[in-house]
């Protein structure tokens, strides 16, 4: 079972092929229960521990802190074949929320006493992560924070709201962006850890959404919460240059298991217009059908090798961002339309909730908006272009 596409000999190495293959196979023994918890909201913690156990949410951290040691590339892999695995979209999104957040600006920017507390815990599945920049008023204008952080004895006290934060009904570390000194955009802002019933923080109730429903988040609160000074992350005013280092990854990634989603719609399509007859003859024999079939096609193999190439450059120390804003905007907008004409194909079938076609609708429509906008992903490529 290879991946999908076609990929370039220095791209995929056969270890690679194999840990795809074996997250396959691992990701096809988790519960089949995704449709009831998308219902009810639920967050699996069974099958997170399920996941880090085989070693998903460890495998971009350095093995010497826990993790799994795996490259850009075979990272990305990992996730896409747990995106064509395993249904649950909204797990996934939640287990990329944790590693781009919390393990890269720990592993980046952590001290070592910070790196040994909390890395191999976050690997291991034993705590979850988070990290808590978006404001009402910060969303596309990432640091436009009004959240503050003022400077006394021993450490900082932190004042401020913070919405749409992934994970955070779980988290048992939180990543939290306040604005330290004086500048304007990602001057002035520092980055803190917070550990989960800290005194002055608090997390509001769930909030509802769309689709990823099994992917706890929650608004965060900040009212005179005093963070010691060890609990720091990087120097005072770095945090502008954290949250860019999580979202380089982040960018890049997060994307990967909609590749595999888009997979697993494809051959969920192929195998039901093959058997689904209308006017004595199978749907797939009507060029209305097999055409939306066709440029599903087209549009998984262009959206898995633009993961990839993003993954190769990486990889190999050259700057991404402009790769990585085109495969973001890219795969999020064809995963979408793939979703659109699963529906279309399965026809009143898969306007029903019965099937989970809608579902892949609803999960994949947040694709286009979080960890950047399509149109902020085409104002990083437009200044790529020198625009």
């Amino acid at each position: 079972m290879r991946p999908p596409g076609t990929a370039a000999p220095e791209w995929l190495t056969r270890a690679q092929v194999e840990f795809y293959e074996s997250v396959v196979r691992f990701a096809k023994t988790l519960p089949d229960d995704v449709r009831d918890r998308d219902e009810a909201g639920a967050f699996s913690r069974d099958i997170w521990n399920r996941c880090a156990t085989f070693g998903i949410q460890g495998m971009p951290v350095p093995e010497e802190l826990g993790g799994g040691g795996h490259d850009v590339l075979t990272t990305m892999l990992g996730l896409e074949a747990l995106g064509y695995g395993y249904p649950d979209q909204g797990l996934i999104f939640a287990i990329n929320a944790h590693m781009w957040t919390s393990e890269i600006s720990l592993w980046r920017f952590g001290t070592p006493e910070q790196q040994q507390a909390w890395l191999p815990r976050l690997c291991s599945g034993e705590a979850i992560g988070c990290h808590a920049i978006t404001e009402p008023e910060a969303g596309s204008d990432a640091f436009n924070l009004a959240a503050t952080a003022r400077e006394v004895e021993g450490g900082f006290v932190l004042n401020g709201g913070k919405t749409f934060i992934s994970n955070a009904p779980v988290a048992d570390v939180f990543i939290v962006f306040a604005r330290s000194g004086a500048g304007i955009g990602p001057f002035g802002i520092s980055a803190f850890l917070l550990r989960k019933g800290v005194s002055g923080m608090e997390v509001g109730k769930p909030l509802e959404k769309m689709g990823l429903r099994t992917s706890p988040m929650a608004e965060v609160f900040l009212r005179d919460c005093f963070v010691p000074a060890e609990d720091l992350v990087g120097k005072p005013g770095q945090g502008g240059e954290i949250f860019t280092e999580s979202m380089r990854w982040e960018r890049a990634c997060i994307m990967a298991s909609h590749v595999g989603l888009m997979r697993r719609t494809l051959e969920t399509c192929v195998a039901y217009a093959r058997q689904r007859r209308q006017f004595g003859k199978p749907i797939a024999k009507y060029e209305s059908i097999s055409d939306k079939l066709a440029n599903m096609k087209i549009a998984l193999d262009a959206a898995h090798l633009l993961l990839l190439r993003t993954g190769w450059l990486m990889d190999q120390g050259r700057d991404a961002m402009t790769e990585a804003a085109v495969a973001k905007a890219f795969i999020s907008e064809a995963t979408v339309q793939s979703q659109l004409d699963a529906i279309q194909i399965h026809g009143g079938y898969g306007y029903m909730s019965e099937l989970g076609i809608e579902r892949g609708l609803r999960d994949a429509i947040g694709g286009r908006i979080y960890s950047g906008t399509s149109e902020i992903q085409r104002r990083i490529i437009a200044r790529g272009l020198g625009l």
